[in-house]
């Protein structure tokens, strides 16, 4: 549909940042390792030249990739030429693309560019470094325009109207203050606290710790407070770099729909746009810590069958950071109108509570007396770890839960964190049960389901459930099946809950 283009001349800087970033732990070794009681003039100059010349080919690769790199849309397809040394060529078919992920960065901003990441249907991405805002559009457009004909000509649709430009759909803006509360209450200080501990172990044989150990050995004698205040001091502003990097990532926040696509906008200095189709959703995943939820606030994850626009450790998308609990099945329910989120769940057994409770509570005892045996009388100090382990077997017990209703499954449990997954039965790839000899002897089982999302997997898992209500799961899981836990006697609640232990 147009000649073959070049990415902008910016994608050089880019590429050679790139680079830079992974070389970085070679340029360390290099210059610092073995070096610590210094070296001769003549291996100075050694390692200079090589610095130089490591930057000048990067540099060069940069520039020759760069002309070599040009792509353009024929014939139904997004044609891609590249290769440093060997030419290479890439077609991906417009019908094969399922999303085009779009990311304004700190360097392509000020131009008015955009990085473009294309996924496919099986997985596979491609990237446009950095081009036009524009021509990014044109292509989503064209492709979007594309796709939709062929639907048409598919479905044997003919009519003018089918052809017309679908409407966009504004949904909600996170706010700024819901923001400050979702970084306040993040996590994010022990990210923060083990980036600064890794970055200054890099430089261990450099810092001359025992000097300075010895020398402030005396005034730390008679500094406790100092001392403390120090600590103080450096966790508080640890929490603040975590609050200030919360809020830059997720800084005007925006969930729209454009046809059957969720759009979501995010990012103040690098401006990120992911694409999710909405039919490759495999399920949603409610999240609350216990601050949060405190307050009535949750955290709601997308896991989708795709790969560019997930978090790659984790196999999911933010679809809400931070938001009212409450409202969320209002809001979600616009969007994902197949799923039921307003729904109360079954709860395991009264006889199971003590089993949520045993396990942790007897390793804490253990712990407990090895400590006291051996550090007395601080190992005391650990009858609190006992007492976490009883109110958070508690915890579990009460958020453990499951509903089906129709086609959906429910399932509900807490580890540290408060997580409720939503699938739909035909996304489930597979439902297992599982019980250990304790859990037979008093009718319980353990329940899990997963769910395709990107390379990896979504799983729930509840434990100690009552072995009819798995059962009754199972019952639905099975092809033409179709229950409601709104009708199921629960036996198992009431008779059975002082079976023998």
């Amino acid at each position: 549909m147009f000649d073959y283009k070049r990415l902008h001349p910016i994608t050089v800087l880019t590429n050679f940042f790139g680079e830079l970033k992974d070389l970085f732990i070679p340029f360390i070794f290099l210059f610092f390792i073995g070096s610590r009681g210094g070296g001769s003039a003549f291996w100075l100059k050694v390692k200079g030249f090589i610095l130089l010349f490591l930057l000048l080919a990067i540099i060069v690769s940069g520039v020759i990739k760069w002309l070599r790199f040009t792509y353009r849309l024929e014939d139904g397809e997004l044609r891609i030429e590249y290769g440093l040394l060997v030419k290479k060529k890439r077609y991906i078919p417009f019908d094969r693309i399922q999303s085009l992920d779009f990311t304004e960065g700190v360097i392509q901003r000020p131009f008015g560019l955009v990085k473009v990441k294309i996924e496919t249907a099986s997985g596979e991405e491609a990237e446009l470094t950095a081009i036009k805002k524009a021509d990014a559009f044109m292509i989503q457009e064209t492709i979007k325009t594309v796709k939709r004909q062929l639907k048409q000509k598919a479905m044997q649709e003919t009519e003018p109207a089918d052809l017309e430009a679908t409407k966009e759909t504004f949904l909600l803006r996170v706010s700024n203050k819901d923001l400050l509360l979702m970084a306040s209450t993040s996590g994010g200080i022990g990210v923060v606290i083990s980036a600064a501990v890794a970055f200054i172990l890099q430089f261990e044989d450099y810092i001359p710790y025992e000097k300075i150990f010895n020398e402030l050995e005396g005034f730390v004698r008679n500094g406790v407070l100092f001392i403390i205040t120090a600590i103080f001091a450096a966790v508080l502003l640890a929490w603040f770099i975590s609050i200030l990097i919360t809020m830059l990532k997720y800084n005007q926040f925006t969930i729209k729909v454009l046809d059957q696509d969720l759009i979501i906008t995010r990012g103040l200095l690098e401006k990120h746009q992911t694409t999710i189709p909405l039919h490759r959703i495999q399920a949603i995943k409610m999240v609350e810590n216990p601050f949060r939820q405190l307050l009535g606030y949750a955290t709601v994850y997308i896991h989708s069958a795709g790969g560019s626009a997930l978090d790659k450790e984790e196999g999911k998308i933010t679809l809400l950071p931070i938001f009212k609990k409450a409202n969320i099945p209002d809001v979600l329910g616009d969007i994902l109108p197949e799923y039921l989120f307003d729904l109360s769940l079954q709860r395991a057994p009264k006889r199971a509570k003590r089993r949520f409770m045993m396990k942790n509570m007897i390793f804490s005892a253990v712990i407990t007396i090895i400590f006291s045996i051996f550090i007395w009388p601080y190992g005391l100090l650990g009858a609190f770890l006992f007492l976490y382990s009883f109110l958070i077997g508690i915890a579990r017990y009460k958020a453990a839960g499951w509903n089906i209703q129709n086609q959906q499954l429910i399932l509900q449990y807490r580890q540290y964190l408060k997580y409720t997954i939503y699938f739909q039965k035909n996304r489930i790839q597979s439902l297992e049960e599982r019980a250990s000899w304790f859990q037979k002897r008093a009718h319980l089982a353990t329940i899990s389901a997963t769910a395709k999302s990107g390379f990896l997997t979504a799983e729930g898992v509840v434990p100690h459930l009552c072995e009819k209500d798995i059962n009754t799961i199972y019952q639905w899981y099975r092809p033409h099946k179709t229950v409601s836990s709104e009708h199921i006697e629960h036996e198992c609640m009431s008779s059975m809950d002082n079976p023998p232990t």
